[in-house]
């Protein structure tokens, strides 16, 4: 079977880190997926705007690993700590597949044809996008269901400190989500320096921070050459 590349997302990051580990963590994050030439044909989106959610598949494209391995370690529990990579949503898979649900919010006519514009998503910039489903509640949620060592850390928030002056370089709209991002704790999760400092790439930005205990104190903001808003 060969999948083929339908679309692409156009997102804040323009590498790995920083991304959120799941999809949904950080809502106020907007990204935009953009599709190839071939799928350009608005009759293929007819009726997507009913629906609040997406399923998006996509691919790990920076995994830079060929091969795979029956157990990982995921970085929520610590990066020491061996699972099966089927009890995961690591991206060293046999095949490098992602899932992930986003919130819709529009449609937008565009010199690249119809995009659209979505929420809480946890994919990096230029990530090839295989398929596109709607999320429906009456099947696709499950209260009641288990969710494993996720259960044990999935309320981690850190306290986020972005001193005024520094707040101002980012573009306003961008605000939410940045703290959002920093709140979700972008570091390794086996990283624990409260001397070092810790750097980023998001929305045209690299932001340099610390993190002290449950605190995450911004020191720095500047303009990265090269990149661009979506």
């Amino acid at each position: 079977m060969e999948l083929k590349i339908i679309a692409r997302m156009r997102s804040l990051f323009p590498d790995k880190y920083g991304i959120p580990r799941q999809s949904g963590l950080v809502e106020g994050l907007h990204s935009t997926i953009v599709f190839e030439p071939e799928y350009r044909n608005p009759d293929a989106l007819r009726g997507i705007e009913d629906y609040s959610h997406l399923w998006l598949i996509w691919g790990f494209s920076e995994t830079g690993r060929d091969s795979w391995s029956p157990t990982v370690r995921p970085p929520r529990l610590g990066g020491n700590t061996r699972m099966g990579v089927f009890a995961t949503r690591s991206t060293f898979r046999p095949n490098a597949l992602a899932l992930s649900c986003v919130q819709f919010e529009s449609l937008e006519a565009t010199s690249v044809g119809t995009v659209i514009h979505v929420s809480g998503a946890d994919l990096m910039d230029g990530s090839p996008i295989y398929d596109i489903k709607p999320y429906l509640s009456f099947t696709d949620a499950h209260p009641e269901a288990k969710n494993g060592f996720a259960d044990g850390v999935r309320d981690h928030a850190l306290n986020v400190v972005i001193p005024e002056d520094l707040l101002q370089i980012v573009p306003e709209h961008l605000w939410s989500a940045l703290k959002g991002v920093l709140a979700q704790d972008p570091r390794p999760a086996y990283h624990d320096d409260p001397d070092r400092i810790y750097g980023f790439l998001f929305g045209g930005f690299n932001v340099r921070f610390w993190v002290r205990g449950n605190d995450l104190k911004v020191i720095e903001i500047e303009n990265a050459e090269g990149m661009g808003e979506i």
